[in-house]
């Protein structure tokens, strides 16, 4: 089992296509309020990216790096650092990420290049794998995977070469890109402890929150996980907890309830059916887990889900 793979799917994390910028000379772009994680992909050229969040950083990018943001902190990106390049208007950059304009800034020719994303998610959903990363994620071009690079260059070659259904291969790169950024960067950090991220430096917490993904249903308890796990309970009860901050019996409430969320925004099935399926055989027990959970009953989350697809659509 892919527990990030899994994480991600159930959080609903997608990433979509924001502002491009094309720039030459000396320029400048504030990227503010931003309510979703903001990427940014070199395709050509270089630029300084500054942030002046709770740990302030100035870094260069240069062609085919890749930096996320997972909180959407406000930055700016230009031709150097602190030079009072000429900025562009705020109110546009914003209207440009939302809609995927393209920015042109500076002099031309261009020789900068850049692809902004955001990624987002559904934000009632509290296992969360981007809350768990730093506030700023750089990956150097050469220093990705294999294949990370290469699926910049598809980016680029992408918007220098528009085709039938461009946006749609887009939206499926940048999704892939994320998840090249994680294998990119995972491995090179750790002082994980304390936070989702955790399971991947302990294996026995990762058998045993492979076990809880699996079979969300079945009535474990600490004592049942670690037999099935073939350790003692003091154990289990040790290391878990020190890996992601969590009890076992806490995340598995909270993974329970992250799936019966999905399954009521998306889906018709009775609510009884989605309590069962999540371990509850009473469905007044579920309708109080749930609550506290999120603060709302499953009929009513269900309904403000519902509205709020609406809302959009219109």
């Amino acid at each position: 089992m892919d527990l990030v793979a899994d994480v991600l799917e159930i959080s609903g994390v997608r990433g979509t296509i924001g502002a491009r910028i094309e720039a030459g000379g000396s320029w400048s772009i504030p990227v503010t309020e931003c309510t979703a994680a903001v990427l940014h992909v070199i395709t050509a050229g270089s630029a300084w990216l500054e942030t002046k969040h709770s740990s302030p950083q100035c870094l260069e990018l240069a062609v085919g790096d890749v930096v996320l943001m997972p909180d959407g902190p406000s930055h700016m990106l230009g031709s150097a650092p602190g030079t009072g390049a000429p900025v562009a208007d705020p109110a546009m950059a914003a209207r440009a990420l939302e809609t995927g304009e393209v920015i042109r800034l500076g002099s031309q020719p261009a020789r900068t290049r850049i692809l902004t994303i955001s990624y987002d998610c559904d934000h009632t959903v509290r296992t969360q794998v981007l809350g768990a990363l730093p506030e700023v994620v750089h990956i150097r071009g050469d220093q990705g995977e294999a294949g990370f690079d290469d699926t910049v260059r598809m980016i680029g070659r992408e918007l220098r070469r528009p085709l039938i259904a461009g946006r749609a291969v887009l939206n499926s790169l940048v999704d892939v890109l994320l998840v090249q950024l994680m294998r990119a960067w995972l491995p090179t950090q750790s002082g994980h402890r304390g936070t989702w991220l955790g399971v991947l430096e302990d294996p026995l917490v990762r058998s045993a929150m492979e076990r809880l993904h699996a079979e969300p249903a079945q009535p474990w308890t600490t004592t049942t996980l670690a037999s099935a796990l073939g350790v003692s309970r003091a154990t289990l009860s040790r290391r878990f907890p020190a890996a992601i901050g969590q009890s076992p019996a806490t995340y598995l409430t909270q993974w329970r309830m992250d799936l019966a969320a999905v399954r009521l925004r998306k889906t018709q099935d009775p609510v009884e059916s989605i309590a069962a399926a999540v371990g509850y055989q009473s469905a007044p027990a579920f309708h109080r887990a749930f609550a506290r959970s999120h603060g709302v009953t499953p009929g009513r989350y269900r309904a403000e889900r519902r509205e709020d697809s609406c809302r959009k659509r219109v």
